[in-house]
């Protein structure tokens, strides 16, 4: 068995960049944080504990995550809002050489115009990284938001 060359440190600022430029509403960067085959889902935790594969957003491929980033930017219309991500608990979880399984918690908080800031979505990133072409990317990204419900439409990603 080949040991994890992926370190804890690096996996950290992996997810800092990911929430940055979430952050900074730099969508069309997302789709580059994926492998080309990835799978990106954001999933209930009711759904996810019991297996079930109904998730609001299900993407297979780096080209269905650009098809959505370029329907957010280009087609959806909602009204304008701050997000910050806060990410806590990175964990390595398990897997050999150049593909981990991580685990992280996640709080995002949205600020719309004239309103106090809310929780928008809790929950934890279940994911398979793996290094391509010396960066790291997600393979699997599966965002499991503890919920009861989403309080508004889930446009911006996870």
């Amino acid at each position: 068995m080949q040991p994890i060359s992926i370190s804890r440190t690096e996996l950290r600022d992996f997810y800092d960049d990911i929430a940055a430029m979430l952050d900074a509403e730099d969508l069309g960067a997302f789709p580059a944080f994926f492998t080309t085959d990835a799978l990106y889902r954001v999933i209930s935790r009711e759904n996810f504990d019991a297996g079930l594969a109904h998730a609001p957003i299900h993407c297979r491929g780096r080209a269905m995550i650009e098809d959505r980033v370029n329907a957010t930017r280009e087609a959806a219309l909602y009204q304008p809002r701050l997000l910050r991500h806060f990410i806590s608990g990175v964990r390595i979880a398990g897997g050999t050489g150049d593909e981990v399984q991580a685990t992280a918690n996640f709080l995002i908080i949205e600020s719309l115009l004239e309103q106090e800031p809310q929780i928008l979505m809790v929950g934890q990133y279940v994911d398979r990284i793996v290094r391509e072409d010396g960066a790291l990317r997600l393979r699997e990204r599966t965002c499991v938001y503890d919920n009861y419900h989403i309080r508004t439409t889930l446009v911006i990603p996870v």
